[in-house]
């Protein structure tokens, strides 16, 4: 999923311990510039995705792409929207190292095609399209 706002706030970092090892999290803030404007909160997971914020300036427009996983703890149900990817606004949201398809030449169109062609007789498909 995706959407797109302007970053306000950057979250600090918490770091841990677990039998896997050491962990760090960290999160920020953008909001949405839509008639009712939305503050959206997301979580980061890693050092590797924790750089992808602490470049950006403050009140760049951004589009970030996220995964949102609920869980339930003693009966109730928690959200986090975890940041897969942050790209400023006009930045190609390809992968590093992805090479970009130039975009297919589309075929002309069959000339003046009509909107209720006839359906072969043995046809299950009764629907006109």
């Amino acid at each position: 999923m995706d959407i797109t706002g302007r970053l306000i706030k950057i979250l600090p970092e918490v770091r841990g311990e677990s039998a896997r090892g050491p962990w760090v999290r960290g999160g920020f803030v953008i909001e949405t510039e839509d008639a009712y404007p939305r503050q959206v909160a997301f979580t980061l997971f890693g050092e590797d995705r924790i750089a992808m914020v602490t470049g950006l300036p403050m009140n760049a427009q951004v589009v970030v792409t996220f995964s949102p996983e609920s869980r339930e703890y003693q009966e109730r149900w928690y959200t986090d929207l975890r940041c897969i990817r942050v790209v400023p606004v006009g930045s190609a949201p390809a992968a590093a190292g992805t090479p970009v398809a130039a975009p297919a030449a589309t075929p002309a169109p069959d000339p003046a095609p009509t909107p209720f062609a006839s359906q072969p007789a043995d046809s299950d498909d009764d629907l006109p399209f």
